[in-house]
């Protein structure tokens, strides 16, 4: 027998030049892959193919959303590194602790952590859709001191009416810019803007650097001066002549370029008793303030702003320089009425006298044009120039022989050509026609209670109010004012319309149906629980009540209208309901609310920002902007509500204009 054959290997190796091993491997396992792929049948592969491909169109649907999503999770401060105010241990944090407030003034200690706002970037992307007044433009300014050169490029943004090819038009109404056919967009906030660290920054979650302590002993009207001063602080260092304090960025924003911060707050100044601001701001007016400029102004809120704030200062200081400047802008703006049908136009160039409509329409709205009466009325009184008054009589005239009105509610625009209402069937108490309603009756009441056809169209507007917007939300049977639109009715209710319940208030303190004060008790604890429901402790611009029998909350809250922008309205309700009543709940509920804005929108390094999520108490995503209205109004109302002093600001001598400008009642005035 031969011996078993021998079995030899040959193991080949193939070496690249630089050494390396080649593997076939993967290649046989591609191969391997391929090979099953071919056995499938084909509609195994046709089925594989469709999932694939679905998933992928899923993926790409989903990522903006997600992206967002990662954005916000990362910007949240961490939960272990909140800082409390106080330096107390948590059974010991009272709800709102802020600089300069005693705890002896503080509500019942709570379990309650404080966030800071965290660091985020002070400058906005290119392409954003900004909410906000047209025209505006974005300035870094530089710290002395301390600031490196930074250079940004200021974003000059569409000019009143303008827009882009197929955009839909968008109208500014009180620091809100919304489309002329819906309701708000959501603007981006801060934190998905271009950061460049410096400065400019937020303190980082538990920094306590330029952090200010309670004051013992301190009440509750020093608080609110207290606020005031911080607010003061960031303008004067930041935005020192310009429009708007833009507090995280330390910057500012320009609308108009006239200083409407500074105007504004000038009576608030005065009232709080606040000497020094107010001498170096009436210096600023004597000095810096010019109305002879190449600049579009809009007509109501320069007049509401600008006139009332000067008229107002006047009055209360009696010193002639806010009047000349009042006389001067007022002469300015007069061209706006030169229209076919005397229907002024919504923007003025108050260096070249000219006026003219949003550039898309030839529409004003409703509310802009019959809300300047107060303020142009009180100017003819005191220059003995009755242009001012007899252009917005006429005004009042045409709108009140109009037809269109539904049981005395009136459409939101109306037409400069025709002076005729357009958009008919749609009915509100919130933007674009809130203050009509509102000046009915403070046009009556400041010229004397004669002008019975405004006090009649305010009464049948009320009337018109309770048969067609009021309705009552579940679980809490709260009152609300909805909207109606082609007689559909929709639960609406805009942070706006939370005037009413003050204007009610004051027109039963005047003689008017107790019934318009009970109401407007009923509407005034609906507006406090659009605060109090909110995880913030903050209302949101707008709210949807429910009014299908369930539990839980009675407001809804679209992501899109969760934005907070610092507004006075219910505040300055709650404080003609506690003038009136003497109630105490109703300063408990300012209070409450005056808290909640120290705690979520102070700015530590001077200035107060409006926020983007009322419903997020880890980040309610600042917007970095301070309204001018938050110290013309906002800080006014609650310096007022807390006071139990009711010759301040005397509601039997002085009526306020829809921007918290105090202007006399005519038989009353020196």
């Amino acid at each position: 027998m031969y011996p078993p054959a021998r079995k030899d290997f040959i193991t080949l190796t193939v070496t690249e030049q630089d050494g390396r091993s080649y593997n076939n491997s993967k290649q046989w396992r591609r191969q391997s892959c391929w090979r099953k792929w071919k056995q499938l049948s084909r509609l195994q592969r046709s089925l594989i193919l469709f999932l694939l491909v679905l998933l992928l169109v899923s993926v790409i649907a989903m990522y903006p959303t997600l992206v967002e999503h990662w954005k916000g999770l990362s910007n949240k401060p961490p939960k272990e590194e909140w800082h409390r105010m106080d330096n107390s241990p948590p059974e010991q944090v009272m709800p709102g602790a802020l600089p300069g407030v005693a705890p002896g003034v503080i509500p019942a200690p709570q379990k309650q952590n404080i966030p800071i706002l965290p660091e985020p970037p002070p400058v906005q992307k290119k392409g954003f859709n900004k909410r906000g007044p047209p025209g505006l433009q974005n300035h870094l300014q530089k710290k002395k001191g301390n600031m490196t050169d930074l250079q940004i490029e200021a974003k000059q943004e569409p000019v009143a009416g303008s827009r882009e090819e197929g955009e839909k038009p968008v109208i500014s109404w009180r620091g809100a810019m919304i489309e002329a056919d819906q309701g708000t967009e959501l603007q981006p906030s801060v934190k998905e803007a271009e950061y460049e660290k410096g400065d400019g920054a937020l303190p980082k979650p538990g920094d306590t650097t330029g952090m200010q302590r309670p004051v013992h002993g301190i009440n509750r009207l020093e608080a609110v001066k207290e606020a005031f001063r911080h607010a003061w602080k960031g303008y004067k260092e930041f935005a020192w002549g310009h429009d708007e304090l833009k507090p995280i960025s330390k910057s500012y924003g320009e609308w108009f370029g006239l200083g409407l911060t500074l105007i504004d707050a000038l009576d608030t100044m005065w009232i709080l008793n606040l000497k020094e601001e107010f001498k170096e701001a009436r210096t600023w007016v004597a000095k810096e303030l010019s109305f002879d400029k190449n600049v579009d102004v809009n007509l109501f809120e320069s007049t509401i702003r600008i006139v009332g704030g000067l008229l107002s200062t006047y009055h209360l200081s009696g010193d002639s320089l806010f009047l000349e400047k009042a006389k001067d802008i007022g002469s300015r703006l007069l061209p706006a009425f030169n229209t076919p049908s005397k229907i002024p136009f919504s923007d003025v160039n108050i260096g070249k006298g000219t006026a003219h409509p949003p550039r898309w329409t030839s529409d004003s709205t409703v509310a802009e044009v019959t809300s300047i009466q107060l303020e142009f009325r009180e100017l003819s009184r005191l220059t003995q120039d009755p242009r001012y008054q007899k252009a917005v009589d006429e005004v009042m005239k045409l709108v009140h022989k109009l037809d269109g009105k539904h049981d005395g509610l009136v459409p939101m625009f109306i037409n400069t050509n025709t002076g005729q209402f357009t958009h008919l069937g749609v009915f509100t108490l919130g933007a674009r026609a809130d203050s009509y309603y509102e000046y009915l009756l403070k046009q009556w009441i400041q010229g004397g209670k004669k002008e019975t056809e405004l006090l009649e169209d305010y009464m049948q507007a009320i009337e018109g109010v309770k048969k067609n917007l009021l309705k009552q939300s579940s679980p809490r049977s709260l009152t609300f004012v909805g909207e109606l639109s082609h007689g559909h009715f929709s639960p609406k209710m805009d942070h706006l319309v939370c005037f009413l319940p003050g204007t009610l208030a004051l027109g039963a303190h005047n003689g008017l149906s107790a019934e318009h004060m009970d109401l407007a008790k009923r509407l005034m604890e609906t507006c406090y629980q659009m605060y109090a429901q909110m995880e913030t402790g903050l209302s949101p611009e707008i709210v949807h009540f429910n009014m299908v029998p369930h539990e839980g909350l009675d407001v809804d809250v679209k992501p899109a209208d969760r934005h907070n922008l610092l507004r006075p309205e219910t505040v300055e309700s709650l404080f003609y309901l506690y003038r009136f009543t003497q109630d105490k709940k109703y300063q408990e509920w300012g209070w409450e609310m005056f808290q909640n804005f120290n705690k979520y929108t102070r700015v530590p390094t001077g200035g107060y920002t409006s926020i983007n999520n009322v419903r997020d108490r880890e980040y309610p995503s600042p917007r970095d902007k301070m309204e001018s209205f938050f110290l013309g109004e906002t800080l006014k109302y609650f310096y007022l509500l807390f006071s139990d002093d009711p010759n301040l600001i005397s509601l039997d001598r002085y009526v306020f204009n829809t921007e918290a400008h105090p202007l006399p009642i005519w038989p009353s005035a020196a």
